[in-house]
C-alpha cells in the first residue's frame, strides 16, 4: 500500500498547504518589492489554497502575452508622432536649479516624452465648469476630439458631453472615446449605445470576460483622464465624466489642467497608444499631430506608466522630486499608501529643512485603504509631515508642487494601484506662474482642512491603531 493512500485526506490536505507557504516563500520575492512581497506571505501564510488561487489571477502585475505583443509594435505606430514632437521648435529642457534639473531627463527615460516649451495652461478646479468647459471645447471642434476616461457616465455631465460629441458628428468632426470596462460599468451599455447610434467609434478599455480568449484582468486598469481636441487643446487630470454625486456618500472635488500648445501633441500620443492597444487601428499622424504655434511660455512634459510600462512608475519620479526639494513639498492625493522609498523620502526631506504637507480627505469611500492610510500617519506625523483633512467633500484631485519650480497634476495616486496596477498618466509643468496658482489651489485647501495634531493622533484607542495596523499589513494587496 503506498504511503499516500495511508494518509487522511485532512493530513494531505494539511502537507499541500505547507507545500504551498514554502514553494511561496521562493516564488513570492521574485522581482517584487519587499512591502508587496510581505502582504501577499501574510496571505499565503493564513489562507494558501485562497491565496494560490487569487495569485494564479492577479499575483504579477503584467498583460497577457497578446497584450504585450501590440505594446511591444509601438514604437512602429508612433513613429510619426514622435518624430512630430520632435520636430517641435521650442522643444528645451526646463530652466530649473541643480537639485531639481535631472527630473526632465528622468520623466523622458521613464516615459519616452521630451519636455517642450511653449505652452499655456490654466487650473479648473470648478467641478461643473470643467464639464462646461470641455463642452464648449468640443463644440469648436474642426477636425477631431479624443476622450479617454475612466468613468463616462450617462448621468447629466455625461450626457451634456455625449450630445457634444453628436452636434460634432454631425458637423463631419471625427470622435473617438474610451472609457474604461470596470471604471464604467454602471453606465457602459447605456453610454455606448449612445455613442454610437450617433457615429461616434468607441470603445472599451480592457473588457473583463472570462469566457473571451482575450478577457484582461480585473484588477489592471485604465484609469486616465485625458481629452484632446483639434491636437490643440488638452485636459488631464483627476476629474471624470460623471456628476460630483454620483457616490451618494460623498461629492468629490477634483483639480483638472486644460493645456495648449505643443504639449498637447504628447497627451495625444497617449491617447493613439491606447486606441491601437484595443483596436489594433493605427491612426493617421498627419492629421492628429498639426503644427503648433506657442501659445505661452511654460515648459511640461507628460509621464505615462502603468504595466505597459515596467520601467515608467510614477513613483520613480515623486521619490526623486521629493529627494530633490530644497524648500517646500505639497502633495495631495485622496489615497495614500506609500512604497518604503517614498514614505523615506518624505522623512528625509523634513531632515533636510524641507517644509513637507501631505493633503488629504476627511470624507472616504473606500474604508479598508482609509484605515490602512491612517496606520502610516503616526511616523509621517513623528518625522514632521503636517499632515491636513479636507472637510465637507472627498477630495479626489491628485497632484503636487515642490518648491516654487516643479508641479504634477495627473490621474495617479499615490498608492499601490496607481504605481503598479492602473495605467495613469502625469502632466508635469515646470514653470512658477503655474506653480503659484497651484500653490494658491493648495493653500485653500488647507483653509478647509483640520489639521492632525500628533498628540491627539498618538492617544487615540489601541483598537483603532490595532485594526489600521492589520490593513496596512493587507496594503500591498489593495
Amino acid at each position: 500500500m503506498s504511503l499516500i493512500s495511508t494518509l487522511s485526506w485532512p493530513v494531505l490536505y494539511l502537507i499541500s498547504e505547507w507545500v504551498i507557504r514554502l514553494l511561496m516563500l521562493v516564488v513570492v520575492p521574485f522581482r517584487r518589492s519587499p512591502e508587496a512581497a510581505k502582504g501577499w506571505l501574510l496571505f499565503f501564510f493564513f489562507l494558501p489554497w485562497p491565496a494560490l488561487f487569487l495569485y494564479v489571477l492577479i499575483g504579477r502585475p503584467n498583460y497577457p502575452g497578446w497584450r504585450r505583443e501590440r505594446f511591444a509594435r509601438m514604437p512602429q505606430v508612433l513613429k510619426a508622432a514622435r518624430s512630430k514632437i520632435r520636430d517641435v521648435t521650442e522643444h528645451r529642457p526646463p530652466d530649473l536649479p541643480a537639485n531639481l534639473a535631472q527630473a526632465a531627463a528622468l520623466i523622458e527615460n521613464l516615459g519616452q516624452f521630451p519636455s517642450l516649451g511653449g505652452n499655456g495652461a490654466e487650473l479648473l478646479s470648478d467641478y461643473a465648469g470643467t464639464i462646461e468647459r470641455i463642452v464648449a471645447d468640443i463644440d469648436r471642434a474642426r477636425s477631431h476630439v479624443h476622450l479617454l476616461f475612466y468613468i463616462f457616465a450617462d448621468d447629466r455631465s455625461g450626457r451634456a458631453v455625449i450630445e457634444a460629441l453628436l452636434r460634432a458628428v454631425n458637423r463631419g468632426v471625427a470622435c473617438r472615446v474610451l472609457i474604461d470596462a470596470l471604471g464604467s460599468r454602471a453606465w457602459a451599455p447605456r453610454v455606448i449605445a449612445a455613442l454610437e447610434a450617433g457615429g461616434v467609434a468607441v470603445r472599451l478599455v480592457l473588457p473583463v470576460n472570462l469566457l473571451r480568449r482575450r478577457s484582461a484582468r480585473a484588477d489592471l486598469r485604465n484609469h486616465r483622464k485625458i481629452a484632446v481636441i483639434d491636437g490643440e487643446v488638452g485636459y488631464a487630470g483627476s476629474q471624470n465624466i460623471v456628476n460630483a454625486d454620483f457616490n451618494p456618500r460623498v461629492r468629490n472635488q477634483e483639480l483638472v489642467v486644460r493645456v495648449t500648445g505643443p504639449i498637447v501633441l504628447e497627451l495625444q500620443a497617449v491617447f493613439v497608444a491606447d486606441w491601437f492597444l484595443e483596436t489594433e487601428e493605427a491612426l493617421d499622424a498627419t492629421a492628429l499631430f498639426p503644427e503648433l504655434r506657442s501659445t505661452g511660455t511654460i515648459v511640461a512634459q507628460v509621464l505615462p506608466s502603468g504595466p505597459d510600462y515596467p520601467e515608467a512608475g510614477v513613483e520613480r519620479l515623486v521619490e526623486a522630486l521629493v529627494h530633490g526639494a530644497r524648500r517646500r513639498v505639497v502633495i495631495t492625493t485622496p489615497y495614500f499608501i506609500p512604497n518604503e522609498a517614498l514614505l523615506h523620502a518624505l522623512e528625509t526631506a523634513v531632515l533636510r529643512g524641507v517644509d513637507v504637507h501631505l493633503v488629504l480627505s476627511r470624507p472616504v469611500d473606500q474604508i479598508l485603504v482609509s484605515l490602512a492610510q491612517k496606520s502610516y500617519y503616526a511616523e509621517l506625523l513623528e518625522a514632521g509631515v503636517r499632515i491636513h483633512l479636507y472637510r465637507d467633500k472627498l477630495l479626489h484631485a491628485k497632484h503636487l508642487t515642490i518648491d516654487n519650480r516643479v508641479s504634477l497634476i495627473g490621474s495617479s495616486n499615490i498608492d499601490m494601484r496607481s504605481f503598479t496596477l492602473n495605467s495613469e498618466v502625469s502632466l508635469v509643468l515646470f514653470d512658477r506662474e503655474f506653480n503659484a496658482h497651484l500653490r494658491e489651489e493648495q493653500e485653500r485647501y488647507f483653509a478647509a482642512s483640520d489639521t492632525v495634531d500628533p498628540e491627539t493622533w498618538r492617544r487615540r484607542s489601541l483598537a483603532s491603531k490595532t485594526v489600521e495596523n492589520i490593513a496596512r499589513m493587507l496594503s500591498p494587496l489593495l
